[in-house]
């Protein structure tokens, strides 16, 4: 069985140590992807891992009593992140102690009927940590003192948050090959699960962000069990006015984490935009095999190389995604959909393929003859051995004379060699470098 993330939000007033609490967690325990050029992250929205367990962690903006337009749209935030989250941090300054905002933040953390824990930043020495009980007077029985600048209490935090949590979790069939459906608002997502149910499962309509929520179907086709995640359009923050949408945002990036394999829908008649990058950026940043859909293809005047230009039009847009299969579809005409199918089914076994010990040495042995490393931080790498490990995705442990050699246009190289020897289409392929001893 899979486990649907817990999701912990962090609320407090301005300047309290939100930010600072949140790249703790992520910065000491998620296993954040490399800095590509083209893959933009979305601060508010993480993922940790502590001991066995991963939750999501959504940032959100510091709450004050005083009105403006700004805080307006931080409350409308919040709420989403309350409606959204599971467990509820609420982040004081113990240096300051209870403030008007800390009261007037308690009575809408009361409303939510959520667990709440206090955590009492800047706990940075001892007379200050014995400040920290006094939050206990805003009626939550947690309170734990932390420093998130100097990481104290931080992993008390974690502990608490993970204690107990597996009951909230909703369990996912691990027989169901699951996938999620993203793109930008109207590109024809609906009407694409639509046409693979082949059922009117989801509303259908041309007005943007129709369908508010992500949306499960369970079905079989020629014996494999499927389940179809249906998500809201990820649209600009800057459009992001209404609650409904914000929360729809959200959980189009839970959609993305319980998906086995995240089908990305852009529109064949218009330009791939700075938005489409994004999207893609967020199924890439959480390690998801990923199909390019170009839907609407039908709508386009094409010749004989219309295709092939397309394709390399997309590729060249969507570098970090160069290992994502592109399909050309019309799902209002129900053109080419069986092939969506028939490459869920690759993506699945590549998943899950396993590499011959013997020969992936002597691919990467040849590899590196064939060219040599690079001059980078005072050496040269020197790979001695590479191990395929069990991971949710396939990863392989190059076992090396110092990773600090190693410049990322050559661990590319090497990706490139792995794929071109076997195969990995649309799968993301994690390489781990550790030094020998």
């Amino acid at each position: 069985m899979k486990n649907k993330l817990l999701t912990v939000a962090l609320v407090g007033a301005p300047n309290v140590g939100k930010s600072t609490l949140f790249n703790r967690l992520i910065r000491e325990r998620l296993a954040i992807v490399e800095n590509i050029p083209g893959v933009t992250r979305d601060r508010i929205y993480g993922k940790v891992d502590w001991l066995t367990r991963r939750f999501a962690v959504i940032d959100t903006g510091g709450l004050d009593v005083l009105e403006s337009d700004l805080q307006k749209q931080i409350r409308i935030q919040v709420k989403v992140a309350l409606a959204e989250a599971d467990i509820i941090i609420f982040v004081t300054n113990a240096q300051l102690g209870i403030t008007k905002n800390d009261e007037s933040i308690a009575k809408l953390l009361f409303r939510t009927d959520k667990r709440v824990i206090i955590a009492a930043n800047k706990v940075d020495n001892s007379k200050i940590k014995d400040r920290a009980t006094e939050f206990y007077s805003l009626g939550f029985s947690e309170v734990i003192g932390v420093s998130a600048t100097h990481s104290i209490g931080v992993s008390i935090l974690l502990d608490s948050i993970v204690k107990d949590s597996q009951m909230q979790n909703e369990v996912i069939d691990s027989s169901l090959l699951a996938f999620s459906v993203i793109g930008q608002p109207n590109v024809g997502k609906s009407s694409l699960v639509n046409s693979l149910l082949n059922q009117e499962r989801s509303i259908v309509s041309p007005i943007h962000g129709t369908t508010r929520d992500a949306i499960d179907t369970e079905f079989i086709r020629n014996k494999e069990k499927y389940l179809i995640i249906d998500t809201a359009g990820i649209r600009k923050k800057g459009k992001l006015i209404e609650k409904v949408e914000k929360y729809s945002v959200l959980r189009a990036f839970k959609a993305i984490d319980r998906s086995d394999i995240v089908l990305l829908v852009i529109e064949a008649n218009r330009e791939i935009s700075e938005q489409d990058l994004k999207v893609g950026g967020y199924a890439f940043t959480a390690e998801k095999p990923v199909i390019i859909i170009v839907n609407k293809w039908d709508l386009i005047k094409k010749d004989s190389h219309t295709m092939a230009a397309f394709t390399k039009k997309i590729y060249g847009k969507f570098k970090y995604l160069s290992f994502a299969p592109i399909l050309f579809t019309s799902a209002l005409r129900k053109e080419k959909l069986n092939f969506i199918f028939d490459k869920l089914v690759l993506l699945k076994k590549n998943l899950t393929f396993k590499v011959n010990t013997n020969t992936l040495n002597s691919i990467v042995q040849d590899a590196q003859m064939l060219n040599q490393t690079p001059d980078f931080n005072g050496g040269r790498l020197k790979v001695y051995y590479v191990s395929q490990v069990n991971g949710r995705v396939p990863t392989f442990i190059f076992f090396c004379n110092s990773p600090k050699y190693l410049h990322f246009s050559y661990k590319r190289y090497l990706e490139n060699q792995l794929r071109e020897y076997f195969g990995f289409e649309g799968v993301y392929i994690k390489l781990i470098f550790r030094e020998s001893k």
